[in-house]
Protein backbone atom coordinates (compact mmCIF):
# COMPACT_ATOMS: atom_id res chain seq x y z
CA UNK A 1 0.00 0.00 0.00
CA UNK A 2 2.82 2.43 0.64
CA UNK A 3 4.59 1.65 -2.59
CA UNK A 4 0.88 2.47 -4.36
CA UNK A 5 1.09 5.77 -2.35
CA UNK A 6 4.20 6.41 -3.38
CA UNK A 7 3.41 5.98 -7.24
CA UNK A 8 0.48 7.91 -6.56
CA UNK A 9 1.78 10.70 -5.14
CA UNK A 10 4.40 10.98 -8.17
CA UNK A 11 1.74 10.56 -10.77
CA UNK A 12 0.12 13.73 -9.12
CA UNK A 13 3.12 15.52 -8.80
CA UNK A 14 3.70 14.91 -12.83
CA UNK A 15 0.58 16.03 -13.34
CA UNK A 16 0.62 19.43 -11.81
CA UNK A 17 4.02 19.71 -12.91
CA UNK A 18 2.88 19.65 -17.06
CA UNK A 19 -0.03 22.05 -15.85
CA UNK A 20 2.31 24.06 -14.36
CA UNK A 21 4.25 24.09 -17.93
CA UNK A 22 1.63 23.97 -19.91
CA UNK A 23 0.50 27.81 -17.96
CA UNK A 24 3.65 28.92 -17.97
CA UNK A 25 4.45 27.81 -21.69
CA UNK A 26 1.72 29.80 -23.01
CA UNK A 27 2.43 33.07 -22.37
CA UNK A 28 6.09 32.34 -23.89
CA UNK A 29 4.17 30.69 -27.03
CA UNK A 30 2.08 33.84 -27.25
CA UNK A 31 4.78 36.05 -28.04
CA UNK A 32 6.70 33.47 -30.26
CA UNK A 33 3.55 33.40 -32.17
CA UNK A 34 2.71 37.43 -32.24
CA UNK A 35 7.00 37.86 -33.53
CA UNK A 36 6.18 35.86 -36.70
CA UNK A 37 2.33 37.37 -37.39
CA UNK A 38 3.39 40.01 -39.62
CA UNK A 39 5.70 37.85 -41.97
CA UNK A 40 3.07 35.40 -42.02
CA UNK A 41 0.14 38.00 -43.00
CA UNK A 42 2.25 38.51 -45.90
CA UNK A 43 1.64 35.18 -47.24
CA UNK A 44 -1.58 35.46 -46.19
CA UNK A 45 -2.91 37.88 -48.39
CA UNK A 46 -0.57 36.06 -51.02
CA UNK A 47 -2.06 32.88 -50.64
CA UNK A 48 -5.61 34.62 -50.77
CA UNK A 49 -4.83 36.45 -54.29
CA UNK A 50 -3.77 33.49 -56.20
CA UNK A 51 -6.06 30.51 -55.24
CA UNK A 52 -5.56 27.16 -57.27
CA UNK A 53 -8.09 24.58 -57.82
CA UNK A 54 -8.39 21.12 -57.13
CA UNK A 55 -5.67 19.64 -58.31
CA UNK A 56 -3.75 22.16 -59.93
CA UNK A 57 -2.15 23.80 -56.98
CA UNK A 58 1.39 23.65 -58.81
CA UNK A 59 2.56 27.43 -57.55
CA UNK A 60 0.67 26.91 -53.86
CA UNK A 61 2.58 24.24 -53.77
CA UNK A 62 5.77 25.17 -54.82
CA UNK A 63 5.68 28.47 -53.17
CA UNK A 64 5.11 26.59 -49.63
CA UNK A 65 8.15 23.80 -50.75
CA UNK A 66 10.42 25.98 -50.99
CA UNK A 67 9.74 28.08 -47.73
CA UNK A 68 9.84 24.56 -45.75
CA UNK A 69 13.38 24.15 -47.45
CA UNK A 70 14.24 27.38 -45.99
CA UNK A 71 13.07 26.32 -42.24
CA UNK A 72 15.43 23.18 -42.56
CA UNK A 73 12.65 20.38 -43.45
CA UNK A 74 13.51 17.73 -46.11
CA UNK A 75 10.88 18.66 -48.67
CA UNK A 76 9.45 16.47 -51.57
CA UNK A 77 6.95 17.75 -54.30
CA UNK A 78 4.27 15.86 -56.30
CA UNK A 79 3.72 13.07 -54.20
CA UNK A 80 -0.48 12.25 -54.97
CA UNK A 81 -0.27 15.04 -57.68
CA UNK A 82 0.66 18.27 -56.24
CA UNK A 83 1.39 17.49 -52.98
CA UNK A 84 3.99 18.51 -50.23
CA UNK A 85 5.93 15.86 -47.69
CA UNK A 86 8.25 18.32 -45.40
CA UNK A 87 10.17 15.85 -43.01
CA UNK A 88 12.12 17.19 -40.22
CA UNK A 89 13.56 14.75 -37.47
CA UNK A 90 15.13 15.73 -34.63
CA UNK A 91 16.46 13.17 -32.66
CA UNK A 92 14.33 10.16 -30.95
CA UNK A 93 11.05 10.34 -30.31
CA UNK A 94 7.48 9.39 -31.93
CA UNK A 95 6.24 11.11 -35.48
CA UNK A 96 3.35 13.70 -35.43
CA UNK A 97 1.59 13.99 -39.02
CA UNK A 98 0.70 17.86 -39.09
CA UNK A 99 -1.91 18.31 -42.09
CA UNK A 100 -3.12 21.55 -44.76
CA UNK A 101 -5.05 21.74 -47.48
CA UNK A 102 -4.05 23.62 -50.58
CA UNK A 103 -7.11 23.89 -52.90
CA UNK A 104 -9.99 26.68 -53.63
CA UNK A 105 -13.23 26.75 -54.81
CA UNK A 106 -14.94 27.96 -58.45
CA UNK A 107 -16.67 31.06 -56.55
CA UNK A 108 -16.14 34.61 -57.63
CA UNK A 109 -15.11 36.65 -54.32
CA UNK A 110 -17.36 39.01 -52.95
CA UNK A 111 -15.63 40.06 -50.01
CA UNK A 112 -15.09 43.43 -51.23
CA UNK A 113 -10.95 43.04 -49.49
CA UNK A 114 -8.69 45.02 -50.73
CA UNK A 115 -6.35 41.73 -51.34
CA UNK A 116 -10.05 39.85 -52.94
CA UNK A 117 -9.24 36.96 -55.76
CA UNK A 118 -9.28 38.37 -59.09
CA UNK A 119 -7.91 34.88 -60.44
CA UNK A 120 -10.22 33.18 -63.62
CA UNK A 121 -9.58 30.18 -64.74
CA UNK A 122 -11.04 26.77 -66.36
CA UNK A 123 -12.28 24.12 -64.18
CA UNK A 124 -12.18 20.28 -64.87
CA UNK A 125 -15.16 20.26 -66.29
CA UNK A 126 -13.87 23.24 -68.68
CA UNK A 127 -15.79 26.02 -68.13
CA UNK A 128 -14.65 28.96 -67.03
CA UNK A 129 -14.91 29.92 -62.99
CA UNK A 130 -13.37 32.66 -60.75
CA UNK A 131 -11.41 31.15 -57.81
CA UNK A 132 -11.39 31.92 -54.14
CA UNK A 133 -10.38 30.35 -50.94
CA UNK A 134 -14.05 30.77 -49.85
CA UNK A 135 -12.95 27.69 -47.27
CA UNK A 136 -10.32 29.40 -45.49
CA UNK A 137 -7.60 27.17 -46.98
CA UNK A 138 -5.03 30.07 -47.08
CA UNK A 139 -5.55 30.26 -43.31
CA UNK A 140 -5.01 26.37 -43.25
CA UNK A 141 -1.60 26.71 -45.08
CA UNK A 142 -0.10 29.81 -43.02
CA UNK A 143 -0.77 28.25 -39.85
CA UNK A 144 1.00 25.19 -41.64
CA UNK A 145 4.17 27.29 -42.27
CA UNK A 146 3.93 29.50 -38.98
CA UNK A 147 4.00 26.09 -37.18
CA UNK A 148 6.99 24.68 -39.18
CA UNK A 149 8.88 27.67 -38.46
CA UNK A 150 8.38 28.12 -35.00
CA UNK A 151 8.80 24.51 -33.87
CA UNK A 152 12.19 24.25 -36.67
CA UNK A 153 13.53 27.46 -34.69
CA UNK A 154 13.39 25.82 -31.05
CA UNK A 155 14.31 21.95 -31.41
CA UNK A 156 15.95 22.17 -28.05
CA UNK A 157 12.32 21.97 -27.08
CA UNK A 158 11.40 18.71 -28.42
CA UNK A 159 12.89 15.29 -29.63
CA UNK A 160 11.07 13.47 -32.49
CA UNK A 161 9.97 13.49 -36.15
CA UNK A 162 7.71 16.13 -37.85
CA UNK A 163 5.93 14.66 -41.00
CA UNK A 164 4.35 17.92 -42.21
CA UNK A 165 2.18 17.32 -45.35
CA UNK A 166 0.53 19.63 -48.21
CA UNK A 167 -2.55 18.16 -49.53
CA UNK A 168 -4.03 18.82 -52.74
CA UNK A 169 -8.03 18.39 -53.93
CA UNK A 170 -9.43 18.12 -50.39
CA UNK A 171 -12.55 19.93 -51.89
CA UNK A 172 -12.96 16.68 -54.43
CA UNK A 173 -12.56 14.41 -51.81
CA UNK A 174 -9.13 12.85 -53.24
CA UNK A 175 -6.36 14.55 -51.99
CA UNK A 176 -5.97 12.02 -48.77
CA UNK A 177 -6.68 9.11 -50.77
CA UNK A 178 -3.96 10.54 -53.57
CA UNK A 179 -1.05 10.94 -51.33
CA UNK A 180 -1.29 7.26 -48.84
CA UNK A 181 -1.46 5.52 -52.79
CA UNK A 182 1.86 7.46 -53.12
CA UNK A 183 3.29 5.91 -50.45
CA UNK A 184 2.60 8.65 -47.86
CA UNK A 185 3.31 6.20 -45.12
CA UNK A 186 5.94 4.07 -46.45
CA UNK A 187 8.19 6.54 -48.25
CA UNK A 188 8.06 8.86 -45.49
CA UNK A 189 8.21 8.16 -41.42
CA UNK A 190 4.73 6.69 -40.53
CA UNK A 191 2.83 8.91 -37.50
CA UNK A 192 2.26 8.18 -34.68
CA UNK A 193 -0.36 11.07 -34.07
CA UNK A 194 -2.23 13.15 -37.23
CA UNK A 195 -3.27 16.69 -35.81
CA UNK A 196 -4.99 19.23 -38.69
CA UNK A 197 -7.44 22.37 -38.20
CA UNK A 198 -10.60 23.76 -40.17
CA UNK A 199 -11.15 27.50 -39.84
CA UNK A 200 -15.35 27.69 -38.95
CA UNK A 201 -17.67 29.80 -40.22
CA UNK A 202 -20.06 29.39 -36.95
CA UNK A 203 -17.45 30.06 -34.11
CA UNK A 204 -16.39 33.75 -33.01
CA UNK A 205 -12.83 33.86 -34.45
CA UNK A 206 -9.99 32.61 -32.03
CA UNK A 207 -12.63 29.92 -30.11
CA UNK A 208 -11.53 26.24 -30.68
CA UNK A 209 -14.14 23.72 -31.30
CA UNK A 210 -13.48 20.21 -30.41
CA UNK A 211 -15.60 16.95 -30.68
CA UNK A 212 -14.16 13.72 -29.70
CA UNK A 213 -15.33 10.69 -31.71
CA UNK A 214 -17.16 11.22 -35.26
CA UNK A 215 -16.85 15.08 -36.20
CA UNK A 216 -17.45 14.90 -40.24
CA UNK A 217 -19.46 12.50 -42.26
CA UNK A 218 -18.93 9.96 -44.41
CA UNK A 219 -20.16 11.51 -48.19
CA UNK A 220 -20.80 9.86 -51.58
CA UNK A 221 -22.35 10.87 -54.67
CA UNK A 222 -25.08 8.92 -56.46
CA UNK A 223 -26.55 9.32 -59.89
CA UNK A 224 -30.13 7.18 -60.40
CA UNK A 225 -30.14 6.64 -64.20
CA UNK A 226 -34.09 6.47 -64.65
CA UNK A 227 -35.38 4.98 -67.75
CA UNK A 228 -38.21 5.11 -69.16
CA UNK A 229 -40.86 4.63 -72.66
CA UNK A 230 -41.29 8.37 -74.15
CA UNK A 231 -44.11 9.54 -76.07
CA UNK A 232 -46.74 12.17 -76.33
CA UNK A 233 -47.97 14.27 -73.42
CA UNK A 234 -51.32 13.27 -74.98
CA UNK A 235 -51.02 9.91 -74.83
CA UNK A 236 -49.70 9.06 -71.41
CA UNK A 237 -50.83 5.71 -71.44
CA UNK A 238 -48.73 5.01 -74.44
CA UNK A 239 -45.63 5.46 -72.45
CA UNK A 240 -43.54 4.74 -68.94
CA UNK A 241 -43.43 8.24 -67.60
CA UNK A 242 -39.75 8.75 -65.91
CA UNK A 243 -40.83 11.65 -64.37
CA UNK A 244 -43.57 9.86 -62.46
CA UNK A 245 -40.78 7.55 -61.58
CA UNK A 246 -38.42 9.36 -60.40
CA UNK A 247 -40.93 11.11 -58.40
CA UNK A 248 -41.78 7.97 -56.80
CA UNK A 249 -38.10 7.12 -56.06
CA UNK A 250 -37.67 10.58 -54.28
CA UNK A 251 -40.69 9.73 -52.30
CA UNK A 252 -39.98 6.37 -51.00
CA UNK A 253 -35.95 7.73 -50.56
CA UNK A 254 -37.08 9.50 -47.62
CA UNK A 255 -38.11 6.71 -45.69
CA UNK A 256 -34.51 5.56 -45.56
CA UNK A 257 -33.66 7.21 -43.01
CA UNK A 258 -37.14 8.09 -41.18
CA UNK A 259 -38.06 4.49 -40.76
CA UNK A 260 -34.99 2.32 -41.85
CA UNK A 261 -32.57 3.91 -39.24
CA UNK A 262 -32.51 3.84 -35.85
CA UNK A 263 -33.24 7.75 -34.65
CA UNK A 264 -30.40 7.97 -33.01
CA UNK A 265 -28.07 7.30 -35.55
CA UNK A 266 -27.80 10.49 -38.24
CA UNK A 267 -27.95 10.26 -41.62
CA UNK A 268 -28.63 11.84 -44.67
CA UNK A 269 -30.41 11.40 -48.20
CA UNK A 270 -30.62 14.50 -50.06
CA UNK A 271 -31.84 14.85 -53.84
CA UNK A 272 -30.12 17.72 -55.06
CA UNK A 273 -30.56 17.35 -58.91
CA UNK A 274 -33.82 16.30 -60.63
CA UNK A 275 -33.16 16.09 -64.67
CA UNK A 276 -35.48 15.17 -67.48
CA UNK A 277 -37.55 15.98 -70.97
CA UNK A 278 -37.60 19.36 -73.09
CA UNK A 279 -40.98 20.39 -73.70
CA UNK A 280 -44.04 20.77 -72.61
CA UNK A 281 -45.90 17.67 -74.25
CA UNK A 282 -43.58 15.47 -74.63
CA UNK A 283 -43.05 12.80 -71.85
CA UNK A 284 -39.24 11.98 -71.41
CA UNK A 285 -37.61 8.61 -71.78
CA UNK A 286 -35.23 9.49 -69.42
CA UNK A 287 -34.59 11.48 -66.25
CA UNK A 288 -31.72 11.54 -64.17
CA UNK A 289 -31.31 12.14 -60.08
CA UNK A 290 -28.56 13.23 -58.53
CA UNK A 291 -27.95 12.73 -54.61
CA UNK A 292 -25.72 13.73 -51.62
CA UNK A 293 -25.64 11.10 -49.02
CA UNK A 294 -23.86 11.37 -45.71
CA UNK A 295 -23.38 9.26 -42.67
CA UNK A 296 -21.06 8.15 -39.83
CA UNK A 297 -20.16 4.66 -39.60
CA UNK A 298 -19.85 2.10 -42.27
CA UNK A 299 -22.36 -0.12 -41.42
CA UNK A 300 -25.03 3.04 -42.32
CA UNK A 301 -23.63 4.63 -45.02
CA UNK A 302 -23.62 0.34 -46.69
CA UNK A 303 -27.60 0.45 -45.33
CA UNK A 304 -28.31 3.53 -46.95
CA UNK A 305 -26.62 2.76 -50.32
CA UNK A 306 -28.03 -0.40 -50.68
CA UNK A 307 -31.71 0.83 -49.58
CA UNK A 308 -31.60 3.28 -52.64
CA UNK A 309 -30.70 0.58 -55.41
CA UNK A 310 -33.50 -1.53 -53.69
CA UNK A 311 -35.62 1.48 -54.19
CA UNK A 312 -35.24 2.47 -57.35
CA UNK A 313 -35.42 -1.30 -58.84
CA UNK A 314 -38.55 -1.91 -56.54
CA UNK A 315 -40.00 1.50 -57.76
CA UNK A 316 -39.24 0.78 -61.68
CA UNK A 317 -40.68 -2.90 -61.19
CA UNK A 318 -43.73 -1.80 -59.95
CA UNK A 319 -44.21 0.48 -62.96
CA UNK A 320 -43.90 -2.05 -65.01
CA UNK A 321 -40.60 -1.69 -66.93
CA UNK A 322 -38.88 -4.83 -68.25
CA UNK A 323 -35.28 -5.72 -66.32
CA UNK A 324 -33.29 -3.94 -69.13
CA UNK A 325 -35.17 -0.23 -68.56
CA UNK A 326 -35.02 -0.55 -64.91
CA UNK A 327 -33.43 2.15 -63.15
CA UNK A 328 -29.66 1.75 -62.73
CA UNK A 329 -28.06 3.12 -59.82
CA UNK A 330 -23.86 4.73 -59.73
CA UNK A 331 -21.97 5.75 -56.52
CA UNK A 332 -19.36 7.91 -57.80
CA UNK A 333 -15.60 7.46 -56.97
CA UNK A 334 -15.04 10.62 -54.84
CA UNK A 335 -16.29 9.14 -51.62
CA UNK A 336 -15.31 10.72 -48.35
CA UNK A 337 -14.91 8.37 -45.44
CA UNK A 338 -16.39 10.07 -42.04
CA UNK A 339 -13.48 11.51 -40.02
CA UNK A 340 -12.83 10.14 -36.47
CA UNK A 341 -11.20 11.86 -33.64
CA UNK A 342 -10.03 9.41 -31.03
CA UNK A 343 -11.63 10.39 -27.93
CA UNK A 344 -9.03 9.84 -25.19
CA UNK A 345 -6.46 11.58 -26.94
CA UNK A 346 -9.29 14.23 -28.10
CA UNK A 347 -9.76 15.41 -24.86
CA UNK A 348 -6.35 15.20 -24.10
CA UNK A 349 -5.30 17.99 -26.60
CA UNK A 350 -8.67 19.87 -25.60
CA UNK A 351 -7.05 20.26 -22.00
CA UNK A 352 -3.92 21.24 -23.31
CA UNK A 353 -5.39 23.79 -25.84
CA UNK A 354 -7.10 24.85 -22.73
CA UNK A 355 -4.08 25.74 -20.40
CA UNK A 356 -3.21 27.65 -23.54
CA UNK A 357 -6.10 29.56 -24.37
CA UNK A 358 -8.25 29.57 -21.59
CA UNK A 359 -11.20 27.78 -20.99
CA UNK A 360 -13.32 30.18 -22.85
CA UNK A 361 -11.92 29.80 -26.04
CA UNK A 362 -12.00 25.91 -26.01
CA UNK A 363 -15.17 24.84 -26.51
CA UNK A 364 -16.93 20.66 -27.45
CA UNK A 365 -19.24 21.02 -30.32
CA UNK A 366 -21.45 18.65 -32.29
CA UNK A 367 -20.38 17.01 -35.07
CA UNK A 368 -21.51 18.00 -38.35
CA UNK A 369 -22.55 16.29 -41.78
CA UNK A 370 -20.07 17.58 -43.92
CA UNK A 371 -16.87 15.73 -45.62
CA UNK A 372 -13.51 16.42 -44.82
CA UNK A 373 -11.06 13.32 -46.20
CA UNK A 374 -8.56 14.06 -43.58
CA UNK A 375 -10.42 10.84 -42.00
CA UNK A 376 -7.95 8.62 -44.64
CA UNK A 377 -5.08 8.94 -42.74
CA UNK A 378 -6.09 7.32 -39.91
CA UNK A 379 -8.28 5.26 -41.39
CA UNK A 380 -5.43 4.01 -43.41
CA UNK A 381 -3.46 2.94 -40.04
CA UNK A 382 -6.42 2.79 -36.57
CA UNK A 383 -3.46 2.77 -34.52
CA UNK A 384 -2.56 6.69 -35.13
CA UNK A 385 -3.68 8.95 -32.52
CA UNK A 386 -5.65 11.34 -34.71
CA UNK A 387 -7.37 14.76 -34.27
CA UNK A 388 -9.15 17.88 -36.39
CA UNK A 389 -10.24 20.47 -34.62
CA UNK A 390 -12.16 23.80 -35.52
CA UNK A 391 -10.55 27.26 -35.06
CA UNK A 392 -13.40 29.89 -35.16
CA UNK A 393 -12.80 32.34 -37.59
CA UNK A 394 -16.33 35.06 -37.64
CA UNK A 395 -14.92 38.68 -36.55
CA UNK A 396 -16.01 39.68 -33.46
CA UNK A 397 -18.08 42.80 -33.96
CA UNK A 398 -19.97 40.67 -36.87
CA UNK A 399 -20.15 37.57 -34.01
CA UNK A 400 -21.84 40.19 -31.89
CA UNK A 401 -24.40 41.38 -34.27
CA UNK A 402 -25.78 38.18 -35.26
CA UNK A 403 -25.90 37.84 -31.53
CA UNK A 404 -28.41 40.93 -31.47
CA UNK A 405 -29.96 40.50 -34.43
CA UNK A 406 -30.04 36.90 -35.34
CA UNK A 407 -28.77 37.47 -38.33
CA UNK A 408 -27.75 35.04 -40.96
CA UNK A 409 -23.80 34.65 -40.60
CA UNK A 410 -21.90 33.89 -44.21
CA UNK A 411 -21.03 30.17 -44.14
CA UNK A 412 -17.85 28.18 -46.01
CA UNK A 413 -18.30 28.31 -49.56
CA UNK A 414 -20.15 31.67 -49.60
CA UNK A 415 -18.42 33.91 -51.85
CA UNK A 416 -18.49 36.25 -48.48
CA UNK A 417 -16.81 34.12 -46.04
CA UNK A 418 -14.21 36.41 -44.54
CA UNK A 419 -12.38 35.20 -41.63
CA UNK A 420 -10.70 37.17 -39.31
CA UNK A 421 -7.17 35.66 -40.51
CA UNK A 422 -5.09 36.85 -38.04
CA UNK A 423 -7.35 35.52 -35.18
CA UNK A 424 -7.76 32.10 -36.96
CA UNK A 425 -3.43 31.53 -37.94
CA UNK A 426 -2.43 32.64 -34.57
CA UNK A 427 -4.74 30.36 -32.60
CA UNK A 428 -3.72 27.77 -35.15
CA UNK A 429 0.07 28.22 -34.68
CA UNK A 430 -0.36 28.41 -30.66
CA UNK A 431 -2.50 25.12 -30.34
CA UNK A 432 -0.50 23.04 -32.94
CA UNK A 433 2.91 24.34 -31.23
CA UNK A 434 2.02 23.59 -27.88
CA UNK A 435 0.39 19.69 -29.34
CA UNK A 436 3.78 19.11 -30.80
CA UNK A 437 5.83 20.32 -27.80
CA UNK A 438 3.70 18.39 -25.40
CA UNK A 439 3.42 15.28 -27.65
CA UNK A 440 7.45 15.44 -28.58
CA UNK A 441 8.35 16.98 -24.67
CA UNK A 442 12.27 15.94 -24.13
Amino acid sequence: MKYIAFITSVLCLASSSLAYAATNTASTNAKLVQAVMPELMMLYKDLHQSPELSSVEFNTAKKLAIKARELGFSVTENVGGTGVVAVLKNGKGPTVLIRADMDALPIKEQTGLAFASQVITITEEGLSAHVMHACGHDTHMTSWLGTAKLLSENKENWSGTLVMILQPAEERGRGAKAMLADGLYKRFPKPDYALAFHNSASLKAGVIGYTPGFTFANVDSVNIDVKGIGGHGAYPHLTKDPIVLGARIVGALQTLVSRELNPQDPAVVTVGSFQSGTKHNIISDQALLLLTVRSYSDATRQTLLDGIKRIAKGEGIAMGLPDELLPVVTVKDEFTPATYNEPEFTKKMAALFTAELGKERVIEVPAVMAGEDFGRYYRADTSIKSMIFWVGGVPHDKWQAAQETGEALPSLHSPFWAPDAKKVISTAIRAMNSAVLTILAN
